[in-house]
């Protein structure tokens, strides 16, 4: 599986690659490839506020439906725009094209909290 170098990744299977004080939130490859195929990817809240691991949004399989947990506290500025029709970029490119939102990040020091590719392989095992 593929865990890139250049991002940080949660319990809960979500990434996020930080530039300045914006972050790119997605999936990770392990967690797409546990959902399947996804059919359907329901993100709101352009302009909300939340706190690490509040809900912004869910993932829908062919079976199953899965809440996203936001890494770290910011505001969404955007929601990836071309997953409304083609919510298969999540299985195919999850971190690339397959980006679900970007955000403001209330504090950049938050990202040293969440775990390293190596971390985050053993945790998945």
């Amino acid at each position: 599986m593929n865990y890139p170098d250049n991002v940080k990744y949660t319990k809960d299977h979500e990434w996020v690659a930080l530039e300045g004080n914006t972050a790119t939130v997605g999936i990770t490859d392990f967690a797409q490839r546990e959902l399947g195929d996804i059919v359907y990817v329901d993100i709101s809240g352009v302009g909300k506020i939340l706190k690490a691991e509040d809900i912004f949004g869910s993932v829908e399989a062919v079976k199953t439906v899965s809440d996203l947990f936001l890494p770290i506290a910011g505001t969404i500025n955007e929601v990836n725009p071309i997953l409304e029709s083609q919510p298969e970029l999540v299985n195919s490119d999850p971190y690339g094209k397959g980006w679900m939102v970007k955000m403001t990040v209330a504090n950049p020091a938050d990202i040293d909290g969440l775990m390293d590719a190596a971390a985050y392989s053993q945790l998945v095992g």
